[in-house]
Parts: C-alpha cells; structure tokens; sequence
C-alpha cells in the first residue's frame, strides 16, 4: 500500500505527505496521538482567587473595576502574588464568571429589618382584629404616592447601532404628591399637593381621618 492509498482509507483528500510525518513520528518517538496544546500566558489569578474577585461583585453590586483592581493590589494575603493587573484582565476574569453590567435595582436598606418585619405584621393582625370586632368598622387604607410631570421610560428599543431616543423637555417637571382614601366601597376621597405630605394613616375609623 503506498501513502496516498493509506491517507484516503483515513480521509479522501489526506496528502501522503502527512501520511510520512505519521509514520516517521511512530517510529521516532512512538507516538500517534496529538500533542497537547501548550503556549501562551497562564492564567494570572487562581480559581481561589477568581472566586474572591466574584464574592467582591456579589457583596457589593455597584463596585468598579477600579475598585476591585485597587482592593487586589492592597490585599497581601489572598494576592500576594500580584502587584499589578489591568481593568481589561478583571473584565474577562467577571465574563468567565458570567457576570454582566446590569441596571441597579435600589432596595431601600432597612425595608426588610426585623424591625419593619414586625411593623407589617403588627399591621396585619391589627386590621384583623377590626374586621373580627362585632361592632363592625369600615377599613379606610390611606396612602400617599409621589411622581414628576416629566417622568418617562428609562428603557427603549431600536435597531442596533443606533441610540434609543424620544423628545423631552428641557426643564425637570414638578413633583406632585397624591394621597387617597380607599374603602371597601371605593374611592373615598383623593387630593394631589405639589409638596410632601407630612402624616398619612394607614388605616382609620371613619371620622377619624386626618
């Protein structure tokens, strides 16, 4: 069998002389797999390290690159051997974690405490204990809720490439504060301030209002 017939068994169009290459390297060195591939930089940070840059992220989500840069050059305990990286290093560190840039959702901090936690359920069992009652009370909810005449979409489509774009105007709008009365029933009463307003009950007997 010559080297084109044994290359065309393998693949039609295996030239004989990579046939030859195989067969040289077989009786060389006695080798018939491929090499592994080797070259190139490694990897600066360590998978312990990379996972110390994710927990960064995941404890604080506004954090920025030049921050997580500046916290590994100052940490002699975990990075002890880096002295410097680049932002575009740290990018692709977070990719391969799969961890994108994201609109931040603000959560106010003290929404989900104890003591507020306590506060809601206090509420609840208050208002059952209302409608349990044999006298019979008629829930008014109240509350209040704030918003700008110049308020619009802070997310919009188009053709990639090109901005998303609408028209606004130029100065901010007013703030304008609605408080509203809420029974079973309906509406009960409703009112729009253009200022804050300073006490809204969350629940009341009628007459009591305020």
């Amino acid at each position: 069998m010559t080297l084109r017939e044994a290359g065309q068994q393998v693949q039609p169009n295996l030239s004989r002389y990579t046939v030859a290459s195989f067969i040289r390297t077989f009786r060389n060195i006695n080798r018939i797999a491929r090499r592994p591939d080797v070259g190139g930089r490694g990897r600066m940070f360590t998978p312990e390290q990379e996972t110390h840059i994710v927990n960064m992220v995941i404890a604080n989500n506004a954090i920025r690159l030049r921050e997580i840069q500046q916290r590994i050059i100052d940490n002699d305990t975990i990075f002890q051997n880096i002295h410097s990286v680049r932002i575009s290093a740290l990018s692709r560190v977070l990719a391969r974690h799969r961890i994108r840039m994201k609109q931040i959702y603000r959560v106010p901090f003290e929404r989900n405490t104890e003591r507020v936690k306590q506060l809601r359920y206090d509420y609840v069992q208050r208002g059952m204990e209302l409608e349990a009652d044999a006298m019979g009370h008629e829930l008014l909810l109240v509350d209040e809720a704030g918003f700008n005449l110049r308020k619009t979409r802070r997310h919009g489509r188009n053709i990639t490439g090109h901005r998303a774009i609408i028209n606004v105007p130029g100065q901010h709008g007013g703030n304008i504060t609605m408080c509203a009365a809420i029974s079973q029933n309906g509406v009960v009463h409703h009112h729009a301030n253009h200022r804050p307003i300073q006490h809204c009950t969350h629940y009341c007997i009628p007459g009591h209002l305020t």
